[in-house]
């Protein structure tokens, strides 16, 4: 084989090994887990292969680059543009509704003011918080959250965790028992009763992200495994970070438990809700509002806050009546 064609078969190894690992579900361990979730650069950047395949009439190297960029579209593009506009499974479209917000304050730096104006303008009935500190909380009561969601579940950071792995949720809705998902951060818990629907569970959900070394992945894991299923007795909603996007295989297994991902189910699945503050790039889907197949998801926007660099959920749901 002449040297350019060979030189365009090893180009196009990397986003074959990409693919392959995406396909296969082997994103194990550091750094693999990290990378993944840049699948969708990878898949964006994968014609560059092809089209140095092309350029040297590489026969090889375009079936190599050709097979990893058909497989890396397709993980990224396909559940979304399956989805299109469809509405969960099992919904109740006109069932009782339940606005939610869901956000990282980052280290509760978010602008207090905005994020109760959000609240405010969605008319939400849950506001669902991960990394709040107690200054975040003292900016959050005098901007007015306990005027508009007088009911709330705040957990501090506890020993030995970060100062700001703090969680809170506030709500209108009664509270009828308060509980807190095991995991590296706080992840407050709270039963709702709802006028005309049934009870709903919501969680402020924050995992360890899995960034730095092999024991942060594994944390990470066992934050995912610790989330609870959905269940016949509750409804349930798991609102927040997850330090994962839908390439992660992670991810994946915990979809397969019964949750149903609302950007997803409204075709917002490549809507990324984390970019840095500084750079507009890279663009990931961290945040993710999780809910029971028989919650309906009437809409799904991503909206920016000054101060973090993630972007808030909001969620307008549909819960089936009581009864």
């Amino acid at each position: 084989m002449p040297l350019p064609r060979r030189a365009a078969l090893t180009l196009a190894l990397p986003w074959a090994g990409w693919a392959l690992a995406r396909a296969a579900g082997a994103d194990r361990g550091y750094p693999l887990v990290p990378a993944m979730a840049f699948t969708r650069y990878a898949a964006g950047t994968s014609l560059l292969p092809l089209a140095a395949a092309a350029l040297t009439r590489s026969r090889a190297a375009a079936l190599v680059a050709g097979g990893a960029a058909a497989v890396l579209a397709g993980s990224v593009l396909g559940p979304t543009v399956l989805a299109g506009a469809r509405r969960t499974a099992g919904s109740a479209p006109e069932g009782r509704p339940l606005r939610l917000v869901s956000l990282n304050m980052l280290y509760g730096r978010a602008d207090a003011a905005t994020v109760v104006a959000l609240a405010a303008e969605c008319a939400a009935d849950v506001l669902a918080l991960s990394e709040v500190t107690p200054e975040a909380v003292t900016a959050l009561v005098e901007a007015g959250v306990a005027d508009r969601l007088p009911n709330a579940h705040v957990v501090p950071a506890g020993e030995g965790q970060p100062r700001g792995a703090g969680g809170a949720l506030w709500t209108r809705l009664e509270v009828l028992s308060r509980t807190v998902v095991p995991g590296r951060f706080g992840q407050p818990a709270a039963r709702l009763a709802v006028p005309g629907g049934l009870d709903v569970e919501v969680t402020a959900v924050h995992t360890h992200p899995p960034a730095r070394n092999t024991d942060h992945v594994h944390r990470w894991e066992g934050d995912l495994r610790l989330l609870p299923d959905p269940d016949a007795d509750v409804l349930r909603v798991l609102a927040g970070d997850y330090n994962a996007t839908p390439d992660h295989a992670a991810f994946r297994r915990l979809l397969r438990r019964g949750w149903v991902d609302a950007a997803r189910a409204t075709g917002q699945g490549l809507r990324p809700t984390w970019a840095p503050q500084r750079c507009p790039v890279p663009r990931l889907s961290l945040d993710h509002v999780l809910v029971d197949p028989r919650i309906g998801v009437a809409a799904f926007r991503v909206v920016r806050v000054p101060g973090t660099d993630h972007r808030a959920l909001v969620a307008d749901l549909r819960l089936p009546p009581a009864g």
